[in-house]
């Protein structure tokens, strides 16, 4: 469709205008959810020690080398090692340790006997043990540094500390990370027409569910929510929240609303024509008209369409990826996949349709989430939606059994 700017261009357009926020030195503990600005090394190996990997007996490879069900090998058992003891008890020919799992290993010990291949070995109170198994060399011993070394880089800058991270960090005995700042977001809801959650609804009054959209579609980018409002269609309302949000220290602005060429658009009147906030139309469906730029110090201004599908598509699209590129984030793109078409659906002319869809990852197919197709303002299918089917400009509708490229959001 002529005149239309691609998706493809809008977000560069977006990502080039993006400052990456200074690092801060968290403690390991708090930094859940942040970005690392340097890599988290190592200060000490993991494992710690050479340590059991089973409860049982550590032994001399050597002395049960015969060892079988049907001739035993007996050995004095002259130690008893629990988790958390410090002690490396000697082992000379014909002894062994009980051992407990994660216990450090005697230094002359070379493998682990587990309880199973022993007579009697759950014993209270035992002085011989009889092995029934010979172990090889090495049996279930976890050696130190076998994972990680001291020094070794345990997560890389720009990867996201979830608890996974968070733990490696943890075992690896780092204390603090350097992590990047979370970026500031305030989000603004725009219209006149919109009234607070739980407030009595009456005709030509609407909920404002985008602003509790976008509020936990920023918590979940990791960013922080410094304000929300609402204002009506009113162009000083938009300049005053917006020097309020400045005020915040907001690094980021969102409306939603106010942004197309009718005769209300709020945001449009407060920004068009200063040369700080560009108004386009983008070759995408739902979400053509769009506006974006900076204020004052960097600050980035998005004026997303105000039908909830839109603000929840333009969100994905353009938003989001900008939030995670100011955190330094190694990867800003969600997850995609290509699954099967379960149902047909027509898509629109020259455009590209992202459509809220339900996925089977079991069975490999994609549906649409609502019966009414693609239409901005079904907010309600949003609700059974894990995912955005993204349909491309050139095809004009989706067949059943047709490979549908799918990003998942749910």
């Amino acid at each position: 469709m002529s005149g239309l700017r691609s998706v493809e261009d809008q977000l560069a357009r977006v990502l080039a205008a993006v400052r990456a926020l200074p690092g801060e030195t968290v403690q390991v503990g708090d930094c859940a959810g942040r970005t690392l600005a340097e890599p988290a090394v190592a200060a000490h190996d993991i494992p710690l020690f050479d340590n059991s990997a089973m409860d049982g007996f550590a032994v001399r490879a050597a002395d049960v080398a015969s060892a079988s069900a049907e001739h035993p090998v007996s050995l004095r058992v002259v130690a008893d090692l629990p988790a958390g003891v410090a002690t490396d008890p000697s082992l000379t020919a014909g002894e062994a340790a009980r051992i407990m799992t994660g216990s450090p290993t005697p230094t002359d010990a070379d493998a682990i006997v587990p309880f199973e291949d022993t007579v009697g070995g759950l014993a209270d109170s035992l002085d011989l043990v009889q092995v029934l198994v010979a172990p090889a060399s090495g049996a279930f011993i976890r050696r130190r540094g076998a994972d990680l070394r001291s020094g070794d880089v345990v997560i890389d800058a720009g990867e996201r500390m979830g608890p996974f991270q968070v733990a490696a960090a943890v075992a690896a005995g780092v204390d603090e990370v350097t992590v990047v700042r979370a970026p500031r977001v305030a989000v603004v809801s725009t219209g006149s027409e919109l009234i607070a959650p739980g407030e009595p609804v009456r005709r030509g009054l609407i909920p404002d569910s985008n602003g509790p959209l976008l509020a936990q579609l920023v918590v979940d980018a990791d960013a922080d929510l410094v304000l929300t409002a609402r204002v009506a269609d009113d162009g000083a309302a938009v300049a005053q929240v917006t020097a309020d949000a400045r005020e915040l220290g907001a690094d980021v602005i969102v409306f939603t609303g106010g942004v197309s060429a009718g005769a209300y658009e709020p945001v449009r009147a407060a920004f068009d024509g200063h040369g700080e906030v560009e108004f386009t139309k983008v070759s995408m469906q739902p979400g053509k008209p769009q506006a974006f730029g900076t204020v004052g110090d960097g600050c980035l201004v998005f004026g997303l369409p105000g039908n909830p599908v839109s603000v929840a598509v333009s969100f994905e699209v353009f938003v989001r990826p900008a939030l995670l590129a100011m955190q330094g984030r190694t990867d800003i793109r969600r997850a995609r996949l290509t699954l099967t078409a379960a149902e047909a659906w027509t898509t629109p002319p020259g455009r590209r349709q992202y459509l809220p869809a339900v996925v089977d990852l079991a069975a490999r197919t994609v549906r649409p989430a609502t019966a009414g197709g693609s239409g901005s303002h079904l907010a309600g299918g949003l609700a059974r939606a894990s995912a955005f089917a993204i349909i491309p400009a050139e095809v004009a509708s989706v067949a059943v059994g047709d490979d549908v490229d799918v990003m998942l959001v749910g």
